[in-house]
């Protein structure tokens, strides 16, 4: 199967746009945004939440769009509250992201509240926000203002509100 086309065959899923509503909205959002990032090989990802439970991160098709994005020029970026529902739930992720630890950063916002941190999927070509993260509602598309307010407000948190965490090994002595 090749992940940047969805099922072998078939045309690719095209991006959302607009107003979408449900988690199963949501992560259909997410897998269609990472096969678009592998094949017309976007430069550098955002993902932010307050900790990734309801994205499809361990799936084997996700980890395979990111597989074939993943290369040199790449960057991922991650921003979250804690890591520990990514170890738990989405384990292909963490095996694929020790992989590629040069191009990922995961960063660390200290917030106790899960609707202080935005839910969103950014790329400079496209972005999939979710307004209400408790009922999966939210919006997507390309508009370069939206893109450029989402962007600005990730910098907030990413340059002045979040240190590095979650590394991709442990060294011991």
């Amino acid at each position: 199967m090749d992940v940047s086309d969805g099922l072998a065959g078939s045309p690719p899923v095209p991006l959302p746009e607009g107003r979408f509503e449900g988690r199963s909205a949501f992560a259909d959002g997410v897998r269609a945004a990472l096969a678009c990032a592998a094949r017309e090989g976007w430069q550098e990802l955002v993902l932010c939440d307050f900790d990734f439970h309801d994205w499809p991160l361990g799936e084997r098709d996700v980890e395979a769009s990111l597989q074939a994005w993943a290369g040199r020029g790449r960057r991922l970026t991650l921003l979250a509250a804690g890591y520990d529902e990514v170890v738990r739930r989405h384990a292909r992720f963490v095996q694929w992201r020790t992989t590629w630890d040069h191009i990922v950063q995961c960063r660390k916002a200290p917030v106790t509240d899960r609707l202080e941190l935005p839910s969103v999927l950014w790329s400079d070509r496209w972005v999939l926000q979710r307004l209400d993260p408790q009922r999966c509602m939210g919006v997507a598309g390309s508009e370069p203002e939206r893109r450029l307010l989402v962007r600005e407000a990730l910098d907030e948190w990413l340059l002045r509100r979040s240190a590095p965490a979650f590394p991709a090994t442990t060294l011991g002595l």
